[in-house]
């Protein structure tokens, strides 16, 4: 097929996924290929309660997946966190390729200027995110957690209004969506672990898709790629679900070699599991699968199940 096709890209319609599905509309033109959006918006956008009532992640991303298997649009875009890691990609679709890494660490905005550590206590963080609320409770307990749900827009109304007096949001995020001048402290990863996928852009077509398969590899980033991979096997190694509070992030050390780093909490902070360990790029997937059963072994299953779901 010639490049004269024009590619639908669905994406979800909040400010931040469509600076998401512009960009990649930007880096497909590079290639010579045209493009228009596709704007969804799905479960997880409309529902403001708990996700998990939703069946977790995946309510951000079914509908866009439906519109790739209906042949409503041609390219997803997703966050690659949002992409549920525990069951396979449904029938039909395929991962086109992951764009190159964006920064993995967690920010903190405050309406006083403060940091954490400083803040009074009883000082109100809001966050929905389980992995963002059990490091806060281990770290910072003098802090109170509440759930604050929406896109960062939303959320950073809702600081404004005094609804909360801490926002934690994703670095990648703020840049994204032009907000970064708001960050008021970015928390090291050893405070905050991210989620599996963190950073990280993937593009999503129908399997039997040539030619797009073929463009989305184009925009591959390969290390993102092996990144991404280790993450995942690590997360389906785990099955955890929505309501589990699972971190993890992969590298690559100056030797060459992948190293993961993975971490599993219980609700309240007060009980985590950690794991590290090294393998060969050629292989991600076995060491995403290593360290998953590392963290099974410490017990990761009955961290995981002891919480509701």
């Amino acid at each position: 097929m010639s490049r004269t096709r024009i590619i639908r890209i669905a994406t979800r319609s909040s400010p931040m996924a469509l600076a998401q599905a512009e960009h990649v509309a930007a880096l497909l033109a590079g290639l010579g290929v045209d493009s228009e959006l596709v704007k969804v918006t799905t479960a997880g956008d409309r529902w403001m309660g708990d996700l998990s009532k939703l069946g977790g992640k995946g309510a951000f991303v079914k509908e866009i997946d439906l519109a790739l298997q209906s042949d409503q649009a041609d390219l997803a875009v997703h966050c690659l966190k949002d992409i549920p890691g525990d069951i396979p990609v449904p029938e039909g679709l395929a991962f086109a390729g992951f764009l190159a890494r964006e920064d993995v660490h967690d920010a903190v905005i405050t309406a006083s200027g403060a940091r954490l550590a400083d803040l009074p206590e009883g000082t109100v963080v809001g966050t929905s995110s389980v992995r963002r609320k059990a490091q806060l409770n281990l770290h910072f307990p003098h802090l109170t957690v509440k759930p604050l749900r929406g896109n960062v827009n939303t959320r950073l109304a809702r600081l404004e209004e005094g609804h909360v007096d801490v926002l934690i949001a994703a670095v990648a995020g703020l840049h994204r969506v032009g907000q970064e001048h708001r960050i008021t402290e970015i928390l090291d990863l050893d405070t905050m672990c991210p989620p599996v996928g963190a950073g990280v852009i993937a593009l999503e077509c129908r399997a039997d898709d040539a030619w797009l398969l073929d463009v989305g590899g184009e925009l591959d980033h390969p290390e993102t790629h092996r990144h991404a991979d280790a993450e995942r096997a690590m997360l389906h190694a785990l099955q955890g679900h929505c309501n589990s509070p699972i971190a993890g992030y992969a590298t690559t050390d100056p030797a060459g070699r992948l190293t993961l780093h993975g971490k599993v909490f219980d609700s309240d902070g007060s009980r985590w599991l950690d794991a590290k360990h090294w393998g060969v790029p050629e292989d991600p997937q076995a060491l995403g699968f290593f360290v998953g059963a590392d963290l099974l072994r410490q017990g990761a299953r009955a961290l995981i199940d002891s919480i509701p779901h």
